[in-house]
């Protein structure tokens, strides 16, 4: 339903939530397990939307511009590669240029729900909602990075 460039920037913009200090491209990248060249042009778009702000030095990197309980995942899905809703009949039909046909109409209620269901989460609530034990390997997005750099969710 998101592009996998959406996915990297969720990632991205969670390990930022999580941490107060500003955090580089390449502790980004290992954290989340998203290739560094690919995270590199992501951060560029959440640097040129607000989102993120970068800073250059011994101490730099990327830091969150505004607070997890003000930024929802529509944002920064929005910032990436936002949602695609229907608006005129795709095929251009002369027929359904005043009404989606039933097809197209009940895939644009499908993106509206997603649609509302992003705008309705925050990044905040990720960071606290309680993961499900599956004794899944999921990337580390939080505290002090365990080698290899991921979490056991079955310990959780």
């Amino acid at each position: 339903m998101i592009s996998q460039t959406a996915e990297y920037a969720l990632r991205a913009i969670v390990f930022l939530a999580r941490h107060d200090e500003p955090a580089t491209t390449a502790e980004i990248a290992s954290a989340t397990r998203v290739p560094c060249g690919y995270l590199s042009k992501v951060m560029q778009s959440l640097c040129r939307s607000g989102m993120v702000r970068s800073q250059r030095g011994l101490h730099g990197g990327f830091m969150l511009v505004k607070a997890a309980t003000e930024l929802t995942v529509l944002d920064v899905v929005n910032t990436v590669d936002p949602l695609q809703r229907i608006r005129t009949c795709p095929l251009d039909l002369e027929a359904h240029a005043e009404q989606l046909c039933p097809l197209h109409r009940r895939l644009d209620n499908a993106v509206a729900l997603v649609e509302e269901s992003f705008q309705s989460t925050t990044i905040d609530e990720l960071l606290t909602a309680q993961p499900r034990k599956l004794g899944c390997r999921f990337p580390c997005l939080s505290g002090p990075l365990p080698s290899p750099g991921v979490l056991d969710c079955a310990a959780w």
